[in-house]
């Protein structure tokens, strides 16, 4: 029992050993996002399964416009993370009460908002990006009701940027294995034997998010010792509105654009047709499952840059971030070769067409060796970040994912179109997304030599 409960307490990263404080914290963490990631996975393996090709594509569809609208919890999250991290860091009671505070009610209007909006602008944003006719019903219906829905997901994953930023990046792993399970078991009874479709696996995502979100709510609620949930700390401050604007608007700014570019990029790729649309849905799954360990590092370094520079502890920075992105380039080494090596058999799981798992497959063979690479952009990135230097992350994302990724895949696409190939070699998106990482990490690493995210915690 003793040592369960050391596991629900925060980590104080300003002591001990610096690699041993980033794998504490990291493999929670990393076991979490494997958790969030099995939601939107275990949905296309159902709708998949039970339903079919143009339910998957569907979903999958869905995507790129959900994430656009996410963008807000995203800023805010990324804010309170660092702040609270820094606050913590230097022992500063009174300021880290008022900022958990404050993205409390923050969190509140960020879903009232983006429920609104969300709801409004899905149909014609789908239309926009040219879906296919046979999907496009599935996909409004499905996002619907998750922005009807959305301040469950929206205090889990601010609310847990607040514990991470505290150390604790357990309890988050625990509530968000609770609502993964819930998800599960929704999934299959409300579309395998409820024959509710890509509609079901919307409610059951809508549900367990909510009980993920209730469950992190009450775990901060008891952490008095830490710090103060006071009634007239719920009033939203300037000094600390502001702060965690600045801090958090780069990084939803960044995701914001991002997410443009991958609507952008999802256009060309529904020209392919509904069967490419699917293959690319297999695709981002398994992505998403093997760019975890960078997330997953990237935060780490986040919160242990962010207490040391907080207790002004340069030193232990620079310890950390070279043995935890050893750490993080060894552990993503391993999953690439997982996934070079096993390929088809994992690709198989979504789907029995062969034409899919043969596309998926040969997809992410071209990309394997970019997922060591953004192993690298995540750790160094988050670094910059912990030390309240948002600004310099975002612009190498913009021009790595957006005026690079995105002119170069129409422009390959464009180059390959033949008569046997009237829209162009599809694998050259691939081709353009792996460029476009080698030349982000290539910036990131200079940018982090130059330094110059080393004095952003004094001008905060």
């Amino acid at each position: 029992m003793g040592t369960l409960r050391e596991l629900f307490k925060p980590i104080d990263m300003t002591k001990g050993d610096p690699a041993k404080n980033i794998v504490m914290f990291a493999f929670p963490m990393l076991l979490g996002n494997i958790a969030q990631q099995l939601y939107n996975t275990v949905d296309s393996i159902i709708v998949g399964r039970f339903v079919g090709d143009n339910a998957l594509a569907a979903v999958g569809s869905a995507g790129p416009i959900l994430n656009l609208m996410l963008v807000l919890f995203m800023g805010i999250s990324t804010g309170a993370s660092i702040m609270v991290s820094q606050y913590y860091g230097a022992r500063q009671r009174k300021d880290l009460s008022k900022t958990i505070c404050t993205c409390i009610v923050l969190t509140g209007v960020a879903s009232l908002f983006i429920m609104a909006v969300g709801s409004l602008l899905a149909r014609p944003m789908l239309e926009l990006l040219n879906t296919p006719a046979a999907i496009i019903d599935w996909c409004h219906g499905y996002l619907l009701i998750i922005f009807l829905g959305i301040s469950g997901g929206g205090y889990y994953n601010i609310m847990g940027g607040v514990l991470r930023g505290l150390g604790d990046s357990f309890s988050a792993l625990i509530y968000l294995l609770i609502a993964t399970v819930t998800n599960i078991i929704l999934d299959y009874t409300f579309v395998a034997y409820l024959n509710m479709g890509v509609y079901g696996v919307a409610l059951a995502i809508v549900i367990a998010q909510f009980l993920s979100g209730v469950l992190t709510m009450r775990k901060l609620s008891k952490m008095t010792d830490i710090f103060d949930l006071k009634k007239e700390y719920l009033k939203p401050e300037k000094k600390y509105t502001s702060r965690l604007i600045k801090l958090g608007l780069p990084s939803g700014l960044t995701q914001a654009i991002f997410s443009m570019s991958m609507i952008v990029v999802q256009s060309l790729t529904n020209s392919f047709g509904e069967m490419y649309i699917a293959s690319n849905v297999i695709v981002m799954r398994v992505d998403g499952f093997v760019m975890l360990p960078a997330f997953s590092f990237g935060t780490a370094m986040t919160t242990f840059a962010g207490q040391n520079i907080g207790a002004q502890r340069m030193d232990r920075v620079d310890e950390g971030t070279k043995r935890g992105t050893l750490i993080a380039l060894c552990t993503s080494a391993v999953l690439t070769l997982l996934i070079l090596v096993f390929g088809h058999q994992i690709m198989s799981i979504f789907t029995e067409t062969e034409e899919l798992i043969y596309t998926a497959n040969r997809c992410m063979r071209i990309l394997a060796v970019g997922y060591i690479v953004m192993e690298l952009t995540q750790c160094l990135s988050g670094v910059m970040r912990g030390a309240g230097d948002t600004v310099t992350p975002m612009w190498i994302s913009l021009l790595s994912s957006v005026l690079v990724r995105v002119p170069l895949a129409y422009i390959m696409v464009g180059m390959t179109r033949t008569p046997e190939l009237p829209q162009g070699d599809f694998f050259m998106m691939s081709r353009s997304m792996l460029i476009s990482w080698i030349l982000g990490a290539l910036m990131t690493i200079f940018m982090y030599r130059r330094g110059k995210w080393r004095t952003k915690f004094d001008k905060a």
